[in-house]
């Protein structure tokens, strides 16, 4: 996979990143996502971009695992599997879990995400130069 390839493939984890926290700004506890139809419509929302985050993981992974390397604090193999059971076992998708991820894990994802767009788009800069 190609630096442009890897920095699209960065761009819409971010994008993605971003939909989650805006959709994500509504809810107060884990079970604003399950006590109204618009919750529900939200955890959905939500879980399908998580979705799309992990499965930018797993290509990832498959092209350029070493990218990922220097990036030890985020569990990218949660990542990646947690896209399996939205994709696979979309029924055991836990509210509380999505509510945890959302709150505690998308803000750290998102400065690493920033900060291996940055390095990239130097090192895209240089290799024109």
């Amino acid at each position: 996979m190609s630096e442009d390839e890897i920095l699209d493939v960065l761009d819409l984890m971010l994008a993605s990143i971003t939909l989650v926290q805006a959709r994500f700004a509504s809810i107060g506890e884990p079970e604003d996502f399950v006590s109204t139809s618009d919750g529900v419509t939200l955890l959905d929302a939500i879980s399908m971009r998580l979705q799309v985050i992990g499965e930018s993981v797993k290509r990832i992974q498959k092209k350029d695992l070493s990218l990922l390397d220097p990036f030890a604090e985020i569990e990218w193999d949660k990542i990646a599997r947690f896209r399996d059971l939205v994709s696979h076992h979309y029924d055991h998708v836990d509210h509380e879990i999505v509510y945890d991820i959302c709150q505690n894990h998308i803000p750290g994802l998102r400065d690493v995400i920033q900060k291996m767009i940055k390095g990239l788009s130097a090192n895209e800069r240089l290799n024109r130069q």
